[in-house]
């Protein structure tokens, strides 16, 4: 088993079968007793993944990193205002970044479940502000980004969004019924690759996994220069700090 501070070795087939157990015994009688399998098999092969994978991300020229202290999250969920009460989730998954913080945009996500694994990269959810500089970047140069597009699509990995508005958004009315239309009403942009839960319990989980940043590169570029882009803020009216004179009429 790999350790926080060691080499990533693969995750053991203990951890697939802890959350596999998982499923069924969503309770805490089941998970306390187990903390320990879950301490052992899974956070520690995490920590040893992202680790491993920092360092070769430095190697080969991508500036994301993983911090075991903040990239993993929590198994426990928010179930204060959902209908699904179940206090556990039933995966483990992680981050990287420029920061190594979860909030910080362009990112390489990593998916432990069983017969669910994978990996993915780009834009989750970003915050209103950067989406919509990523719009304006797919407003102000379609055809650039239409191109970013169908190289990363020539090389296996297709741009996708998980969720998306019904209508253009306001100001974006121009591209009605060309080809960037549909980009500029995503709400996410990413690419993702599936992992076999084989592929999870092989130290050759990096390389596949640093094959897929590399392929994926261009869209986080496109993305981090949309964020560095100062768009000026909208004109601001001076409105009159005292009534207008009646018309005289």
């Amino acid at each position: 088993m790999a350790s926080q501070t060691g080499a990533f070795s693969g995750f053991r087939p203990a951890a697939l079968e802890f959350f596999a157990e998982l499923r069924t015994h969503n309770e805490p009688d089941w998970f306390k007793p187990r903390k320990a399998v879950y301490d052992n098999e899974v956070l520690a092969p995490f920590r040893a993944l992202l680790a491993t994978l920092s360092e070769r991300l430095a190697a080969v020229g991508v500036p994301l990193v993983g911090d075991p202290a903040r990239g993993i999250f929590r198994i426990y969920r928010d179930v204060r205002f959902s209908p699904d009460k179940r206090l556990y989730k039933t995966h483990q998954g992680a981050v990287l970044t420029r920061s190594g913080g979860k909030g910080d945009p362009g990112l390489l996500y990593v998916h432990l479940e069983p017969g669910e694994c994978m990996t993915g990269v780009g834009f989750w959810h970003p915050e209103p502000p950067l989406l919509l500089k990523l719009r304006r970047a797919i407003a102000d140069d379609p055809d650039g980004f239409l191109d970013m597009a169908a190289t990363l699509e020539a090389r296996g990995y297709k741009i996708t969004s998980d969720t998306q508005l019904a209508r253009l958004p306001r100001g974006f009315e121009v591209l009605k019924g060309s080809a960037a239309a549909d980009y500029v009403c995503w709400k996410t942009f990413i690419v993702d690759a599936p992992l076999s839960d084989a592929q999870m319990q092989s130290p050759a989980l990096v390389e596949q996994i640093i094959e897929v940043a590399l392929a994926a590169r261009p869209l986080l570029d496109w993305g981090w220069a949309a964020e560095a882009d100062d768009v000026p803020p909208p004109l601001a009216l001076r409105m009159p700090t005292r009534p207008l004179p009646r018309p005289d009429f």
